[in-house]
């Protein structure tokens, strides 16, 4: 069997998420992940000064950079820009709805959830989307239009996934 060394930074991560999906967020403490982690606080803390927000801001951005790598294999046979979005729009929802994650969070820390989806989260969510969706858009628009058209396909898909529709699947 062939193992692959990961660094500390990544094993704090995965650490993170085992614990996160344990306990939740709200329960959660640093020591805890440093002792999943095989780590001691001062690690943690050297690798994601700032302590718990640091280290779970991290988390929320290799996800989300996981989320449109997944993303990007949706996409490789795309025509036009209409499969595009469908074929986007498709595999956000699905996912979406697949992440025991985000569904255990949202039942049982809703707030927190809401917030990383909305209010709190939707800017993070509208750069990393920008940042990996907006260049495959260039065969189809125009930068500015495709940064737009990105925008807006991310909100429908999370105002669908929040509220989903008994007229659209």
């Amino acid at each position: 069997m062939v193992t692959v060394d990961t660094s500390p930074e990544e094993r704090i991560l995965d650490a993170a998420r085992r614990c996160v999906d344990r306990w939740g967020l709200a329960k959660l403490t640093i020591d805890d992940v440093a002792v999943e982690a095989g780590v001691s606080r001062a690690t943690l803390y050297r690798l994601f000064p700032g302590g718990k927000d640091v280290l779970f801001d991290a988390l929320r951005v290799r996800e989300l950079s996981e989320f449109f790598q997944g993303m990007r294999t949706s996409i490789v046979d795309v025509d036009t820009l209409l499969d595009f979005a469908v074929h986007v729009s498709v595999y956000a929802t699905r996912e979406m709805r697949n992440d025991e994650h985000l569904a255990m969070m949202l039942a049982t820390e809703e707030g927190s959830a809401l917030k990383s989806l909305t209010v709190e989260g939707l800017p993070r969510i509208l750069q990393v989307a920008s940042e990996f969706i907006t260049p495959l858009v260039g065969d189809y628009l125009e930068r500015d239009e495709a940064e737009v058209f990105v925008e807006l396909v991310t909100r429908l898909v999370i105002s669908h996934f929040l509220a989903p529709s008994v007229h659209f699947d």
